[in-house]
């Protein structure tokens, strides 16, 4: 199966509905909507479209980081120290609450980690990962780790062979590590701005004809300036047409 689309609603909902199948929600990273905004978008939706979920930042960044500026739920000084890196604290818990809490209304199959650069590979880091993600062991969920920064590929594999996690990868930058199934974010070669050339759009239909002919389910989200129009070529490459939210295989 394929499920394609863009990171964040990159167009109304009632076009992007009609254009793909699936798509990663984006505001949760920053700030989870209300249930009653998810339940909206979920009954909004064709039958078999596929929602994946990014977690609230609180689980996987440190305040410091950049992103917290779009953060609206107040947190005190203990609260900010204890934020992120999958971090056995209070404040931790319950944004990973609140992140399965709308993942749950959406009815999504997958949620995103993505872990920023400087959470390094560590004996820390990685306890607290082994940690964290043996707490929230869930049937029938699928769990991503977008690890930023130098891991090395055989702590990466072996971690998640062990955590039972997905390893989601831009494929320009690097392969994915997990088989059966594929999660692929697609940043723009050299940053957001890139919109993506004819060959390196035959390139990624390439790979994702390699993974469908060998039975892997595989996601693939666009995440750049031209996002929708290139998960649209990337379609029309593989000769997908407008599928209005049917499960679409190839």
């Amino acid at each position: 199966m394929l499920w394609l689309g863009t990171c964040g609603w990159s167009l109304s909902q009632a076009k992007y509905f009609r254009q793909f199948n699936a798509i990663e929600i984006q505001q949760t990273f920053y700030e989870p909507p209300r249930l009653e905004t998810a339940l909206r978008w979920k009954r909004s939706a064709p039958e078999h479209f596929a929602f994946a979920v990014k977690a609230w930042q609180l689980v996987t960044h440190p305040a410091s980081s950049p992103t917290y500026r779009r953060l609206r739920t107040p947190l005190d000084e203990q609260e900010r120290a204890a934020c992120g890196f999958f971090r056995d604290a209070p404040v931790v818990e319950e944004a990973m609450r609140r992140t399965l809490e709308v993942a749950d209304a959406l009815g999504a199959r997958v949620v995103l980690f993505q872990t920023p650069a400087s959470f390094a590979p560590e004996p820390a880091n990685v306890a607290a990962l082994r940690a964290f993600f043996t707490r929230y062991r869930r049937e029938g969920s699928v769990f991503v780790w977008e690890p930023r920064g130098p891991w090395p590929d055989d702590l990466v594999r072996s971690l998640c062979e062990e955590l039972g996690l997905v390893h989601g990868t831009d494929p320009f930058r690097r392969p994915s590590l997990t088989p059966g199934v594929i999660y692929y974010r697609l940043h723009g070669v050299g940053g957001y701005g890139h919109r993506y050339t004819d060959a390196e759009i035959q390139e990624l239909a390439w790979r994702v004809s390699q993974h469908l002919e060998s039975q892997e389910d595989i996601w693939c989200f666009f995440n750049n300036v031209t996002m929708a129009e290139d998960a649209a070529r990337l379609a029309a490459t593989l000769r997908l047409p407008g599928h209005g939210g049917a499960v679409v295989s190839w």
